[in-house]
């Protein structure tokens, strides 16, 4: 399989938020903000191409009766590594926001599931692609995601206020907002796709 196809599958044909509906915890929970959904979808897509890459290199070696419980180790000890880098490097501001999300990226259904449906069929370097298009893919679906809830919800994209405080809907950061943002996401790209 093309590379590039593959890459572009997970971008667009299908996007892990608005078509798959993969990973809805996080999809909604962090993206409150555009750098929140920016930050987030970064740390899922780069543990997502490495447990790809390494479930596709131990395939053979892994056991079907201990597969499903493999694919866990390896997602976690990715997590792990990524929590750790993040605790020293990243901004305590994206710390904070994305807290306790960060570690529920182990038992996120899209990283299984592509560990299950593609890196465990195909290899290396088509699963490295795959990790890439779905992650870039997820990536891109909470950051437009939070961009709408944060123009809507705070007037502001990036923390650049674009609109006065005044025309702030409170709902739109809110638990309802991210619920009503991703219907009517969803509802555009169904549109545009037909």
């Amino acid at each position: 399989m093309n590379k590039i196809k593959i890459i572009t599958n997970g971008i667009l044909k299908e996007n892990p938020v608005l078509v798959l509906l993969l990973g809805m915890c996080p999809t909604l929970a962090t993206t409150t903000s555009a750098i929140n959904g920016l930050s987030m979808g970064l740390a899922t897509m780069s543990v997502l191409i490495c447990t790809n890459f390494v479930i596709s290199c131990i395939k053979s070696i892994t056991p079907d009766k201990v597969r499903i419980p493999v694919f866990i180790v390896v997602i976690a000890a990715f997590v792990t590594i990524l929590q750790m880098l993040m605790a020293a490097y990243a901004p305590d501001s994206i710390n904070k926001a994305l807290g306790i999300y960060i570690p529920l990226i182990v038992v996120n259904c899209l990283i299984l599931g592509r560990a299950e449906s593609f890196a465990a069929k195909n290899n290396p370097v088509a699963s490295l692609a795959d990790g890439v298009g779905m992650g870039l893919g997820f990536t891109l679906g909470l950051t437009v995601l939070g961009i709408i809830r944060e123009i809507l919800g705070a007037g502001s994209v990036f923390g650049f206020v674009l609109l006065p405080e005044v025309t702030n809907v409170l709902l739109f950061v809110l638990p309802p907002g991210a619920f009503i943002s991703l219907g009517y996401l969803i509802a555009v790209v169904n549109k545009i796709k037909k």
